[in-house]
């Protein structure tokens, strides 16, 4: 399971594995009982998780930064129910987070995604990340120089035709 593909759904508790894509919805597995059901757009919202930020006192960082943190720290997790000692675990987890704009009840749902993830072994890392230093050795200098020296005509006689067509 790739954590690429894991969703939030508005209205529904868990994280849910998106299996397929339609036009009014989504095809979705449950990571905690593992039910696979459709979910219509209509009625909920899907937010992939790779595209959540939190705020901090600096800039925000991606869901993965403090889920992260949380792997790294050795901390017992807080219980669910008990909002002040969740406030404290991020307090010495984080730190930099921003406790004023990141609610109480965004702090519960991410020691419980972090629970959700260890229990289904989830590997927690952006796919960009992959990318990026994949295409960073693909690409050569040399190839993008003769690249944009191939196309520069092109677009300059591109111009010329559009202003003598005005």
């Amino acid at each position: 399971m790739e954590y690429s593909k894991l969703i939030s759904v508005t209205g529904l508790g868990g994280l849910f594995e998106m299996m397929a894509s339609k036009t009014d919805g989504a095809i979705v597995k449950s990571l905690d009982d593992q039910s696979t059901k459709f979910i219509a757009s209509r009625q909920h919202s899907f937010s992939h998780l790779e595209s959540i930020e939190i705020y901090t006192v600096r800039d925000n960082v991606n869901l993965v930064d403090i889920l992260k943190a949380m792997e790294t720290s050795g901390e017992p997790l807080p219980s669910e129910k008990d909002a002040a000692a969740i406030k404290k675990y991020f307090e010495k987890v984080y730190p930099d987070l921003d406790f004023d704009r990141v609610y109480a009840s965004d702090m519960k749902k991410m020691v419980r995604w972090y629970s959700i993830l260890k229990k289904n072994d989830v590997e927690i890392k952006l796919r960009e990340e992959e990318q990026t230093e994949e295409e960073d050795k693909a690409v050569e200098p040399e190839a993008v120089t003769e690249a944009v020296a191939e196309e520069a005509p092109k677009k300059k006689g591109a111009l010329k035709t559009k202003v003598a067509e005005e």
